[in-house]
Order: C-alpha cells, then structure tokens, then sequence
C-alpha cells in the first residue's frame, strides 16, 4: 500500500490558512490590521463632522456663490416678465463700487480696532487679577462676569438702547443733573456705544478661556520665578502671559470673526438714531440688499467678498501666530 503525500491545498487548509483556488472552496477572511481599524473610528468619528460642514457651511456657501453671477432682469423696459440672467461678475463690481459698502468696511475696521485690543487686554488683566489670587470670592466674580454673556445679545441691545435713550434712560437724567451732557447715540459717540454694548456681553466669555489657560500654567515654573525674586506683576507679565499666547491667539481670532459679521447691535440702535443707516456694516448691508431692494445677486456677491475677508484675515493672524512660536524667536 503506497502512502500518499499531502496536496498543498490540504497543507494550507491544515496550516489555517483558505485555499487559493478550488471549487466550493471559501476564502477565510484575513484579521483587520491595527491601522485598518484606526482609520475606521477616526472614519466614524469625523463623518459627523464632515456632515454638519457640508450642511451649514459648504452647500450655503455654493449657493451664494452660484446666486452671485445671476440677477434679475425685467425685459421690455420693465414692463415684462421678470427672468433669471447670468451677469457673471457685474454684482461683485457693483458691490466694490458702491460707496456704502466701503463705508461699511471702514466703520466695521475702525470697530475692530477699538473692540478688539480692548476686550481681549481687559479680560487678560481680570483673569491675571483672579488667578493670583488678590481678588476675593473668585467663584462669585466669575459668575458675575459670565452671566452677561448668557443674555441674548437681542436683549442685551434692548436693555443698552434703553440706557442710551435721552428721556428713558436714568443713567442720561443722572449726568444731565450733574451738568454732563453727553448723547450716546451721536456721530462721534455711537459706535463707542456699540463697543460697550459688546465689551459688556463677551467680557466674561474670554475671561473664562484666559483663566483656564492660567490654571494650566505648571505651578513649578511660578515657583521657580518667585524663587527668582520675581514680583506678581513681573510674574504675571513675564512668565504667564507667555505662556498663554495661544489662548490670546484663539480670543482674537473668534472675536475678529465675530466682529466683522457685527448685525444685532446696530441694526437695534438704528431705531434710535439717524447715524446708524441700514448700510451701517457689511451684513446689515447684506440683508439691505437682500429684503428691501430684493436684490439677491448683489447681497449673494457683498456675503462672499465678507467671506474672504474674515477668511484671509482669520489666515493671517494664524500665519502670525505660526511664524511668532517659531524655535529662532523662542529662543530670542
């Protein structure tokens, strides 16, 4: 009786391991690898993400950028029927050509520069004051700075609208009996009117990061200043406020984005006042455009030439950030 040899196919099957090839033969499928199953969580855990981007952010901004190359149009000297026509770029120069819509970039810009600088040192300065310690009941001090910020920036509008009225407002009747006249809705006064507005409800917001930031600043590293002999305010100046540039960084940022989108303050006190027009900023520019001339191809055009602005600044101040943390300047 001749013993006969194994086939490969049985060895393979004996080892655990499919046949290559063979009739009703089923293939065991292979063990995911570690990388394999990495990039399937981190799959699963940005496609919500990727969603929310595609549905709030991307398809509105390609359905701006579509509406901007078409305006209507009213044939037979206005007397037919209105229609959709492709203007290709004559609703972007309309928007740079319009007087108003620069007017509204320059007061927007002098905005930024006044707010900006101002609410990020003053909530630096109060996060500095409450982590060293000096201020007291630290916890009632943060929720007093923190609770305008949970009022409707609507509301918050209201209430300051109310408070800068002449006739209304006490704080107007209290320095008119003090010989102080001052109109807080004038041309000169109105848009530091509507820093204070703003000041007032994000204050506490940045207070909060930048404290949480200083809490994150190693003890060892503030004990090894004072061993120094290093002052509070020489610590404060010198050894946390460095290291918590990029919460600085991220402050601005937010704010500058959200400043140049500035609506609900001055669109309410336009009620009060004739110095604050429709135009008076790029998005109450926008909805001027857009629900009381019904010119929907413009207001498209002016959201995304304000689009790239705060993109291209938003960049810039990033680059700034990159360039200042680089190793050459740490160690200078």
């Amino acid at each position: 009786m001749t013993a006969t040899t194994p086939s490969t196919s049985t060895a393979a099957v004996r080892d655990g391991e499919a046949p290559a090839s063979g009739p009703g033969r089923r293939r065991t499928p292979r063990k995911r690898t570690a990388r394999q199953r990495e990039l399937g969580a981190c799959g699963a855990l940005m496609t919500p993400f990727f969603l929310l981007l595609l549905t709030v952010f991307l398809i509105p901004v390609g359905g701006a950028v579509y509406l901007s190359f078409f305006s209507q149009d009213q044939p037979g000297l206005g007397f037919g029927p209105e229609r959709t026509v492709f203007a290709g770029f004559r609703s972007y120069e309309a928007v740079l050509s319009d007087p108003t819509f620069l007017s509204s970039l320059a007061t927007t810009g002098l905005y930024c520069l006044i707010y900006i600088p101002l609410i990020a040192v003053l909530a630096l300065a109060i996060a500095l004051l409450l982590d060293s310690g000096a201020a007291k009941l630290r916890r009632t001090a943060q929720l007093s700075l923190f609770l305008p910020h949970a009022v409707p920036g609507i509301i918050a509008a209201i209430i300051w609208l109310y408070l800068y009225t002449p006739g209304l407002s006490p704080v107007v009747d209290l320095l008119n009996k003090g010989d102080i006249d001052i109109n807080f809705l004038g041309v000169n006064t109105v848009l530091p009117s509507i820093v204070n507005i703003a000041v007032w409800s994000n204050l506490g917001y940045n207070v909060v990061i930048f404290y949480a930031a200083l809490q994150a600043v190693p003890r060892e590293v503030l004990e090894a200043s004072v061993v120094d002999g290093a002052g509070p305010v020489r610590t404060a100046l010198q050894v946390k406020v460095p290291l918590v540039r990029p919460s600085a960084v991220m402050v601005v940022m937010f704010t500058l984005i959200w400043s140049l989108q500035l609506f609900t303050e001055p669109m309410l006190l336009s009620q009060s006042t004739r110095v604050v027009d429709s135009r008076f900023t790029p998005n109450m520019y926008i909805y001027d455009a857009a629900f009381t001339r019904a010119n929907y191809g413009l207001a498209a055009a002016a959201s995304v030439i304000l689009l790239v602005i705060i993109i291209a600044l938003s960049y810039a101040v990033s680059r700034w950030s990159n360039r200042a943390n680089t190793p050459e300047e740490a160690a200078q």
